[in-house]
């Protein structure tokens, strides 16, 4: 059974740092589970007020308890990113709200399928990408100017080292994509004083998703494909594990803080020494 929405989110999580984004605007997609909850939870106890977006419809219950847990403003939007329609209404939605965005961190992607290259069909391949690549490129593209307009911000994407992983080649590629965005967009913006920076994370344990990515494993072909994928992801990591939400959300919430005021241009892989 999934857990409800909100579960855990009266305990502020481990090892925050009280105050540290304290009158910042925060705008988090695919907010309404796994990493991305747990990076707005983050940002919430920290101080900052927090716009979530996701396709949803979850985000909104998600949005009123978290406000309610913390105290700090919080608004909310589904919003389909895979499309510049929905970058663009999601942007002018977190305005409308805050009036300007300090930080947009954009999380929205994932594996549909897992299975080898041969058996993708083209129409899956261009789904994976419109999942894991699109939905950053229109995210970024639509967050820029208001960044710019607001006099500077951070932009901190979430990637992943499934880059050098197997059975996922379509997911592999389109995070590739994120690395080069952030990178080559972290050289053009950083005169307009914006930071664009990225996380690669691994293997991550959550609860049971409220909204499946896709149809999921089906027959014995499918369900030994995707063991491959956990047997690897375990294997290329040095701790020999998966990480935890917390452990997820905490460099990314670092990365976007004004305590990273140095750092740009990089992906930093968190998947327990796996360099992806």
């Amino acid at each position: 059974m999934s857990a409800p929405v909100g579960e855990g989110l009266n305990e502020a999580p481990n090892l925050f740092t009280p105050n540290r984004y304290q009158g910042l605007n925060v705008l988090v997609t695919g907010a309404a589970q796994g990493i991305g909850q747990a990076v707005a939870q983050r940002v919430a106890y920290e101080g900052g007020n927090v716009f979530l977006v996701d396709r949803a419809e979850l985000v909104h219950e998600f949005a009123t308890e978290l406000g309610t847990a913390t105290g700090v403003k919080v608004g909310s939007a589904t919003a389909d990113l895979e499309t510049w329609e929905g970058a663009e209404a999601m942007v002018a939605a977190a305005k409308e709200k805050f009036g300007n965005i300090d930080i947009a961190i954009n999380n929205v992607g994932g594996t549909i399928w897992a299975k080898p290259f041969e058996h993708y069909a083209p129409e899956e391949i261009e789904k994976e990408i419109y999942r894991s690549l699109f939905t950053t490129l229109w995210s970024v593209r639509a967050e820029l100017p208001a960044l710019i307009d607001n006099g500077g911000g951070t932009i901190v994407n979430v990637s992943s080292v499934a880059t050098g992983g197997i059975n996922r080649i379509p997911y592999a590629a389109a995070k590739g994509g994120v690395n080069a965005l952030t990178g080559a967009l972290a050289k053009e913006a950083a005169h307009h004083n914006v930071r664009v920076v990225a996380t690669a994370p691994g293997g991550t344990l959550a609860p049971e998703r409220r909204v499946a990515r896709g149809p999921g494993p089906e027959g014995e072909q499918a369900k030994a494909w995707y063991q491959e994928i956990v047997d690897q992801t375990i294997d290329s990591s040095l701790m020999k594990r998966y990480g935890t939400l917390e452990e997820q959300a905490a460099p990314i919430v670092f990365l976007a803080s004004p305590e990273a005021s140095y750092i740009n241009g990089s992906v930093l892989p968190v998947a327990g020494g796996d360099q992806g």
